[in-house]
Parts: C-alpha cells; structure tokens; sequence
C-alpha cells in the first residue's frame, strides 16, 4: 500500500460526471501523489444532465457501487470524501482583501488561511449585492490569484515579516441546487464530504503546474454535460468560466443519426477515435447496422463547429477579449476527433498549440493500481484529490438536537453560531430568574428578583461545551436549555423599611414599639407574603389607643402628647412624648409597665432579627422627592401645642404636618436599611431604531435580540453580522448607554 500507515492517510476523490462516477483513492508524499485505487462506473440511466443531479437515488446508488468495490480492493472502509461540482451557472466574484497588523510580524501559514477566509467573506457579501436572481449560492471554490507583502507583489507570504499583507482572490459560486443534489448523493451513499471544490480547480491541479503558469494558457474540462474552463496568468490563476455544451450534445445527434439508445450512440461516439473506418451498431429494432466513420464525423461536425465556438468565446471573454497562446483540454468530450483542430480556428492560433492533456502531465503521479487510467479522462478525479490539501472547505455539516445543518464556513464557527442558526431560544441559552414580584412602597415602586436557575448544559460529540467552543464538520452537538430559578417570595417583614421600630417616650421611658403597614389598605401582620402588584404603605405612627393597648396599660384621664392634649385616635410619631394616667392613677412602675418592658425587649429582639440578612433583596426602581422637614417645621412658625384642638380642622392639620415630618425621617432611614438600586436602563440605537432595555444590572449584546425584531429563522445557511460601533461583535459583550448596534443577515 506504498507505505499508508493509517485510514486517516487517505484520500478517497469522487468525480461525479454526467455519464459516470470515478473514484480515486491515494495519498500524498514527498515524491508525489500516489494512486492506490481507481473504479469507473457509468450511470445505468441519465440520471445526470448538464452536471446537474435529477435523480439523487439512482446516483446515490452508483457512488455506493464505486465505493464498497473500492473498499473491497482496499481492505479499508471509506468514509469521508472529497468531490467536485460541474460550473453549471457558474458565478465568480474577484477581490481584494487586506489584513493590516498591530506591529510587524512573521507571517503565518495560519495568518494567510485567515486573509483568505475574509475575502470569501467579502467575496460573497459582494457577490450577495449582485445577484439578480431568486437561487441562493453557496462558495464552491476560492483561488489566491497573487500576494501582496506591505504593498508589493510576492509569491508566498509565509516566513516573511510585514505589517500589512493582501491578496487579490477569485471566489467562485454555485447554485444551493447543485451542492445540496451533491450532499444528498453523496449521503445516500453513506460518505460525508471532507471537502468541495469546483471541477476546473481541479483540473488544473493536475494539468497546468505552476511552472507553467507564468504562460498565458487555458485549460478546457470537455466532460459529457459542460466544459468548464480556466485561465492562467503571470504565476496565477487569474478566472474560471463554463458552457452547459458538452459530449452530450454530439452523442444526442448520432441517436438521432442511427436510430439507437443512447448508451449504443456513445459506443458510435467512442469508436470513432480507434481509426476504424467502419463501425458496427445495433438499433433500436434490434437489427445489426453498419455506418462509416467518416459520415458519423460529418453528421456531428456541425455541432464541434458551434461547441468550439462558444468555448472559444468564453476563453477570449475570460481573457480580456483575447486569445490565450496554448489551450489544454482534458475530459473525455475532448477527445472526439476534430475537436481541437476546430478550437485552435476558433481562437485563431496554431493547431498545435491545442493539445490533449493525459499522462504526459501525470509525471508526478504515482499510478500503485498498475490497471489505472492514464488518459485525459483521469485528470479531474486525481485533481479533486490534490484538491483537499491545497484548500479547505467552504460550508459545513453539524447536527444540533438531531437537526442537521449547513453552515457558511469563516475557519471560527462556534456553537452560538449554530444555536442562531437554528433560532434556538436566546433565553434558552443563559440562566433564568424565577418570576420577579413588583410592588410599590410608598408610591416608589421595587422589585423582588427570583432566584437563578441553571445555565444550559452544551456537548459537542459527548464531551462538555460551552458557546464559544469552535466546531468542525460532523459535530454532533446537544444543548439543554437552561432552568428557570425560584419564583421570588418575600415577606412584609423583610421591608428594609419595616426593620426599624419607633422610638416614643411614654410616660418618661423610651419604646421601641414595631412599624406596621398597609397593604391595598389594609393592615397585615409581618409574615404577609407580599405579592405583585401590592400597593404598601408603611404606618409611622401609633395611636394613643395602639400604644395604650400594646402596653396593655389603659388610659385615664389626661392624655397629652408633645405636652398638647390628645385623645385616643391622636397619632403619635417617631421621638413623640406621650404623657397619660394609667388606669386613673399617676404614672408609676407597676406590673403593667413591667409587662410593657418584656414587650419592649421581645421587640428589640424581633427587630435584630429583622435585621438579619434576608434571602432576596429589595430594589428601588423610581426615585422618589423627599419633602424638606425642616421647611415644614419652619414654615410660619407652627408648632402642634400653638394649634387648636377643637375641631376636626386642627386635628387633620397636626397630623398632615406630622406626617410631612415624619416622612422625610422615614427616607432618612431608608437611604441608611435599603439595599442599593441596582437596576439600570440603557437605550441604545439598534438596526435604526432606539431601544430600551430595563430590569438588569447590566446588559450584553444578545440582549438586543429581547427587545428587536429579529427573524432568527431566516439565515438559511449565512452567518449572522453583529456590529457595535462599527465595528464586529460578540454575543456576550458589554453593551452601554447610547452604543450603536447592527444585527443582519449576510446579504444574497
């Protein structure tokens, strides 16, 4: 086997023609590409036309035939392979990329892979800008032309140092049709393909070297359904080309010369270059035939005429309206006779600067399957091979949760990538919080956040992930969606508001007595859970009457608070005096007040452990404006003891007053127990319009996708563009206030 230490070593071709399938399998070594295997199998029925696939099965079929005969002579079981697409409607864009450095550098190989995967991508964003028509089309190829090192041209960039290096590349596009009938085909059979190129690029792999390059020479691929056609150029390779007119074309005019089927007609087509002047045939009635060659070759000579003129005008067009100086044709349509006489008068050069191209290019071809092919015929299938080193390929398979996808390949996918692609829910991505409770407190509204759950659990072909792990074609990847955390729960008594007691002096000792709050207007205990939606307002005051009933010392007599007479229904505030007969008698230590003090101290100990750190925390959203006490106090020079008490008038203003007073302590106190606010709101300017995004800390980029109306189902195999500031993006960056963002499609 020539020294093949492992499968991995080997590379299985697959040149899938109009009329047949042919396999190669070989390596490559320092003296050059050797030939373990071949195998030729003709479509059973046109299955094939023009390079396009119409029946996948039958197809499928055949490359399965090719296959398991290969892996019979092989003894190794072939999974992978490399294939080729015919140029039917054929598209190349040319660019220019350029790749600027920080500082100069020693440049790469892994740099010049970089340069070329940016200007497929600005090949195909421009390519997208042009195309006029309703098919989509995916990159089958790509061609360095030249290389340009800090400005000046160069012929390999690797090893040298620069600052700034570009390349002109020629980019080539295929309709979705023909590479999906390709994949399809190719699957049918049980292979996956390691890499796709286009049939002129690798044709002239193998029939135009590079020594030969600095010619102006094109190469014509004349299969049974197209002739594709390349041109080279000063060291390059400088534009491919194709015409839907090939061997086919004259095989159909002999079926109708000879009245016989069309595998009979390409036997009449082939016999015509072994020299016979006569050739025997059967017709479709079953009768035996005879016909000259000569009226064969005159029969389809008019056809040759109009084929080699329109190969020969592609190649001028190709070639800047000019004729190349020598033409290599490959490819069994080329071989008819008079086809490249006919050429070279169409171009209008010498005859002999028309050739067959066959095992005189094949030097560096080690051919260890002594029955291989060595004609015209075997160039594209060794080319598609040579193919595999000279380039990567340009789009990728990848399962994601058991749905298969094709993804544009930039050489740095990663499982986001494919998650968008598939429009798997962004939420679904990260951590969730339970259900947040939203209420107001008095008249501020807060926010009470669930717990967070788990974020999602990601596998790439069994083993751990995450989103940016870059992937590979055939990558089996899972993710499980995140979990939502706890719905939020909180109590009334963990209001950092209801943690302080008042402080009122009665009777000449001070009580702490616990805050008590409302609740849609109604009095609750502190173990309430509070819900969404409630409306809180926190009392900061007690009754007379509360305070007497708290202390379970009932009034009698005089009651006076602040040295102002007061009923029972007086309200009394944080730092009030309340001065009362307990009972009928003068104030003096008694059982009641003893009562009073273990109440005072059960307080105190309910207040250190409302103190306690709570589970969940209290944020405000709005601010809120404090009324100025010390205006009110100040304003006219009021003091409750001056108002009158004899109405309800007075009443009503001591405790509008008291309240104002009372309410600015309270914020005091609130600014010192509540926990920050650690909301935030950002707007930002997203695809054109200003977005606002609220109820986080902070905010990444893939939070856009919440709030813009983004269709995450309509990428169809294009990457996705995320921009900030002009300038690209990750999915987890931090975004701010006033930041510009762009979220697109590539454009077709």
């Amino acid at each position: 086997m020539g020294g093949v230490k492992s499968q991995g070593s080997l590379v299985f071709g697959l040149d899938i023609g109009t009329r047949s399938i042919v396999g190669t399998v070989g390596y490559k070594a320092d003296d050059g590409f050797h030939v373990l295997a071949q195998e030729i199998k003709e479509h059973e029925s046109r299955a094939m036309l023009d390079g396009q696939i119409h029946d996948i099965g039958k197809v499928g079929n055949t490359i399965l035939e090719v296959k398991k005969n290969l892996e019979s002579r092989l003894g190794k079981e072939l999974c992978e392979v490399c294939i080729a697409a015919a140029g039917r409607v054929l598209r190349t864009v040319t660019v220019n990329v350029v790749e600027d450095f920080e500082s100069e550098k020693e440049i790469t190989d892994e740099d010049i892979y970089n340069l070329s995967m940016s200007g497929i991508e600005q090949a195909y964003t421009e390519f997208q800008a042009q195309n006029d028509t309703d098919m989509k089309f995916y990159c089958v190829g790509y061609t360095p032309v030249r290389y340009y090192l800090n400005g000046y041209q160069i012929g390999n960039l690797e090893g040298h140092k620069a600052k700034k290096i570009s390349a002109d590349l020629i980019a080539t596009f295929l309709p979705d049709d023909v590479v999906d009938g390709l994949y399809k085909a190719v699957e049918h059979a049980g292979l996956h393909v390691a890499n796709l190129t286009l049939e002129p690029i690798a044709a002239i792999q193998v029939a135009i070297p590079d020594k030969f390059r600095l010619l102006n020479l094109a190469l014509v691929d004349v299969g049974a359904g197209t002739s594709d056609i390349s041109i080279t150029k000063d060291g390059s390779i400088i534009a491919y080309g194709m015409i839907p007119v090939a061997g086919d074309s004259l095989t159909d005019v002999i079926v109708q010369k000879c009245l016989v089927d069309f595998d009979m007609a390409e036997h009449i087509k082939r016999s015509l270059g072994t020299g016979e002047p006569e050739i025997e045939f059967t017709d479709i009635m079953g009768l035996p035939q005879k016909i000259k060659a000569a009226e064969i070759t005159e029969a389809i000579a008019p056809y040759i005429d109009d084929m080699t003129a329109k190969v020969s005008d592609e190649i001028k067009r190709l070639n800047g309206d000019k004729p190349v100086s020598a033409v290599f044709v490959v490819g069994g349509g080329g071989m008819v006779p008079g086809y490249t006489e006919k050429l070279s008068e169409s171009l209008g050069i010498l005859k002999e600067r028309v050739a067959i191209r066959g095992e005189d290019v094949m030097k560096e071809i080690i051919f260890e399957d002594k029955n291989a092919h060595k004609d015209s015929l075997m160039v594209t299938p060794i080319g598609i091979c040579l193919s595999f080193y000279a380039q990567s390929n340009n789009f990728i398979f990848v399962t994601f949760n058991g749905e298969r996808l094709k993804l544009y390949d930039n050489g740095h996918l990663s499982v986001s990538d494919a998650a968008l692609q598939v429009a798997f829910p962004n939420e679904d991505l990260f951590p969730k919080r339970g259900k947040a409770i939203t209420f107001s407190i008095g008249g501020k509204s807060r926010i009470v956040r669930g717990t967070e759950g788990e974020s999602s659990q990601i596998l790439i072909n069994d083993e751990p992930a995450d989103l940016y792990t870059q992937i590979h074609s055939g990558d089996i990847i899972e993710v499980k969606a995140s979990t939502p955390g706890s719905d939020a729960a909180f109590k009334l008594g963990e209001l950092p508001e209801l943690r302080t007691p008042i402080k009122i002096n009665v009777n000449g000792k001070i009580f702490e007595f616990p805050k008590k709050a409302l609740v849609n207007g109604e009095l609750q205990e502190t173990f309430y859970e509070i819900k969404d939606g409630d409306d809180i307002k926190v009392n900061n005051f007690y009754t007379v009457e509360q305070i007497t009933e708290f202390l379970d010392t009932p009034a009698a007599g005089d009651i006076k608070v602040n040295q102002t007479p007061a009923v029972l229904k007086t309200k009394v505030y944080e730092d009030f005096t309340l001065d009362y007969t307990i009972g009928g008698h003068s104030h003096k230590t008694s059982k009641n007040e003893k009562s009073a003090d273990k109440k005072t101290e059960k307080n105190q100990k309910t207040h250190e452990s409302a103190e306690a750190p709570a589970e969940n925390t209290v944020e405000a959203v709005e601010p809120d404006h404090a009324v100025d006490s010390e205006q009110v106090q100040n304003s006219g020079g009021v003091s409750f003891a001056d108002l009158p008490d004899d109405d309800g008038t007075a009443a009503e203003m001591k405790e509008k007053m008291a309240e104002m007073v009372g309410s600015e302590e309270d914020k005091s106190e609130e600014a010192n127990t509540a926990g920050p606010d650690l909301t935030t709101t950002v707007n930002v300017n997203a695809n054109g319009r200003m977005l606002t995004l609220t109820g986080k800390e902070s905010y990444v980029y893939v939070d856009v996708f919440d709030k813009l109306n983004f269709d995450l189902k309509a990428g169809n195999g294009r990457k996705i563009i995320t921009r900030l500031n002009g300038k690209n993006a990750q999915y987890l960056e931090p975004i701010k206030d006033g930041d510009v963002i762009e979220v697109r499609w590539e454009e077709k």
